[in-house]
C-alpha cells in the first residue's frame, strides 16, 4: 500500500496544526452548562520525570528512550519534575481557575513489580497531588494507562500481547480505585486505546518498539505488525472491561466515579463525492471508532474489519462480548485535525492496519497522500470536531464525552502564542455547537497544561499553555498568552471570549 504505516502514524499523532488564525468569536463560559468541566491535562511519564526515585521501577518509555529511539534523543528522565513540583503547578491551575485537571498514574511508581506490593512512596505521591487538587476545588480526571506499562511485565510475558496483562491490570486498578476513588470525579482506562496498539506493535514509534518489515519506522528486531496490533487491542478491551465490572460492583455506588476509554480521534472528509471515496471514508471511521467503540457498545468488531483483516483479527468469545458490550459511562477522544480520504485498492500478500483500511489520507484536498511527498501547511479544522462528536452521538448510542485532548503544537518557544489562543477558542465553540446539535458533551481539556515531554517530538513541540523552560535546571514555569486567555475565559462568565489581538490584551488586564 502507498501509505506506510510509519507515514500513517506520524500524520495521526505528530501533526502539528499550523496558521490557526484567531477569529472573532463571541462565546462565554456561561453558554456551556454549569456541570460541563473546562480542564488542561498531562501525563505521567510525559510530566513526572524522577524515574529513578522513591522505588519507581523502569517503565517501557525508560527503556525505549534510553534507547536513542526518540528523533532529538530525549528522555523522560527529568520531564517538567512534576514530581517535585506538582505543588506549584496545582497552585498555577487555581490562578488559571482550571475547573478539572486529567493526569496520569505510573503504574511502575505505584506497584513497582507490575503486581503485588504497593510502593508507599507512589502511594503518598498521588495522595498527595489528588488532596492537593481537592483543596483548590479541582476536579480530578485520571488515566490509569497512558501507553506506559511497567517494564517488568513487558519481559515477563509481553505486556499486552498476552492475555495475563488482564489480571494485572484489574488488580492495579483495584489499588486505584481503592486508594483514591474517593476524590476521583472520573476513570479513564486507557488512552488512545485505538492508536497506542499502533505504535507500540505496528511501526515502532512507542515502546515496546515491535514491528515487522515492510511496516515499521525503524528496522525493528521482534514482532510481527499484522497482527499484534489486533492481538494488543483485543487485551486492552478485555481488560477495560475487567475493570469496569470491577468498579461498577464494588466502587461506584459507593465513589459516585464513571469509568470510559479514550481513543484518538480525527474526523475524514472524502476526497471526491465519488462512491468509493464515500464508502473509503465510512471505512476510515470503522477502523478508527469502530475498532474500539462497536465492541463496547455492541459487542463485537465493525463487520469491514473482520472481512479485511480475516483471520489475524482475533474473536471474541461468548462470555467476552457479553463482558465488553456496554462497559462504557463515557467515550474520550484526543483531537487535533481532519484529513481528507480515497479509496485505495485492497492489497494483496501480507497486510498490516493501515493497508486493511484500504484508503490513502492526506492533509488538505490539494496535497498527495501522506508518504508520497512533502506535507504543505495543515488548516485548523474546528468544524472536524463537531462533526466528529456528531458522529459518535448518532453511531454509538449520544454516551457522554470528553474531549480529553486539543491543542496545537509549536517548535516556537515563544509566549507570545496568538495562534493557540485562535486554536483553542475555535475548537471550544465547534464543541459548543455540537452540544446545541445534541452531542452530550460534558467536558473540555485542553493539551497541555505545562511544556512536556512529548511522545512523539520529545522537547521538540511545545503545547503548554504554560512554557517549561528546559534549558534551565529549575524547570521555570511562565504563563503563555494563552494561559492567560483561558484563564479570563473561566474566571469571567459574562465577558466575551473573543481572540482578535484587542480583547487578549483586555483577557491579559484581566488576570494581571
Amino acid at each position: 500500500m502507498s501509505l506506510g504505516a510509519a507515514a500513517f502514524f506520524c500524520l495521526l499523532l505528530s501533526l502539528r496544526v499550523q496558521d490557526a488564525a484567531a477569529a472573532d468569536l463571541g462565546f462565554t463560559r456561561s453558554d456551556f452548562p454549569r456541570e460541563f468541566v473546562f480542564g488542561a491535562g498531562t501525563s505521567a511519564y510525559q510530566y513526572e520525570g524522577a524515574v529513578a526515585e522513591d522505588g519507581r521501577s523502569p517503565s517501557s518509555w525508560d527503556i525505549f528512550t534510553h534507547a536513542g529511539s526518540m528523533p532529538d534523543k530525549s528522555t523522560g528522565d527529568v520531564a517538567a519534575d512534576g514530581y517535585h513540583k506538582y505543588m506549584e503547578d496545582v497552585k498555577l491551575m487555581s490562578e488559571t481557575g482550571l475547573e478539572a485537571y486529567r493526569f496520569s498514574i505510573s503504574w511502575s511508581r505505584l506497584i513497582p513489580n507490575g503486581r503485588g506490593a504497593v510502593n508507599p512512596k507512589g502511594l503518598e505521591y498521588y495522595n498527595n497531588l489528588i488532596d492537593e487538587l481537592v483543596n483548590h476545588g479541582i476536579q480530578v480526571h485520571i488515566t490509569l494507562h497512558h501507553v506506559d506499562l511497567p517494564q517488568i511485565l513487558e519481559d515477563q510475558y509481553g505486556g499486552w500481547l498476552s492475555p495475563r496483562i488482564v489480571e494485572d491490570f484489574t488488580a492495579y486498578a483495584d489499588v486505584c480505585f481503592r486508594e483514591f476513588g474517593d476524590r476521583v470525579a472520573s476513570w479513564t482506562t486507557m488512552d488512545e486505546a485505538n492508536i497506542g496498539v499502533l505504535g507500540s506493535y505496528g511501526n515502532a514509534l512507542f515502546p515496546p518498539g515491535r514491528c515487522s518489515d515492510p511496516f515499521g519506522a525503524t528496522k525493528c528486531t521482534a514482532g510481527n505488525s499484522s497482527i499484534e496490533p489486533y492481538i494488543a487491542a483485543n487485551n486492552t478491551l478485555v481488560a477495560h472491561a475487567s475493570v469496569f465490572s470491577l468498579y461498577r460492583e464494588k466502587y461506584q455506588h459507593k465513589q459516585k466515579g464513571i469509568v470510559g476509554i479514550n481513543i484518538y480521534s480525527y474526523w475524514s472528509y472524502p476526497l471526491t463525492n465519488a462512491t468509493v471515496d464515500l464508502e473509503a471514508t465510512q471505512r476510515c471511521k470503522d477502523f478508527l471508532y469502530g475498532w474500539i467503540l462497536e465492541p463496547l457498545v455492541f459487542g463485537d468488531y465493525p463487520q469491514v474489519m473482520k472481512k479485511n483483516a480475516g483471520s489475524r483479527l482475533p474473536p471474541f468469545t461468548k462470555a467476552q462480548s457479553e463482558l465488553i458490550k456496554g462497559s462504557l459511562d463515557f467515550i474520550g477522544i484526543n483531537h487535533y485535525f481532519s484529513v481528507y480520504v480515497n479509496d485505495h485498492p485492497l492489497d494483496t500478500g501480507v497486510r498490516d492496519y493501515t493497508a486493511d483500511m484500504s484508503v490513502d489520507l492526506r492533509r488538505s484536498r490539494t496535497d498527495p497522500p501522506a508518504g508520497q511527498g512533502p506535507p504543505t501547511n495543515v488548516p485548523s479544522d474546528p468544524k472536524g470536531l463537531q462533526l466528529a462528536l456528531e458522529y459518535l452521538k448518532e453511531t454509538y448510542g449520544n454516551l457522554p464525552i470528553y474531549v480529553q485532548e486539543n491543542g496545537i503544537g509549536s517548535a516556537d518557544d515563544s509566549l507570545d502564542d496568538t495562534d493557540r489562543i485562535g486554536y483553542l477558542s475555535s475548537y471550544m465553540e465547534s464543541t459548543l455547537k455540537a452540544m446545541r446539535n445534541g452531542a452530550d458533551v460534558r467536558g473540555y481539556f485542553a493539551w497541555a497544561f505545562l511544556d512536556l515531554f512529548e511522545l512523539l517530538a520529545g522537547y521538540q513541540s511545545r503545547y503548554g499553555l504554560y512554557q517549561v523552560d528546559f534549558a534551565d535546571e529549575r524547570l521555570p514555569r511562565q504563563a503563555r498568552l494563552s494561559a492567560r486567555w483561558y484563564s479570563g475565559f473561566l474566571k469571567h462568565n459574562g465577558s466575551s471570549a473573543l481572540v482578535s489581538r484587542t480583547r487578549v490584551n483586555q483577557a491579559l488586564n484581566l488576570v494581571s
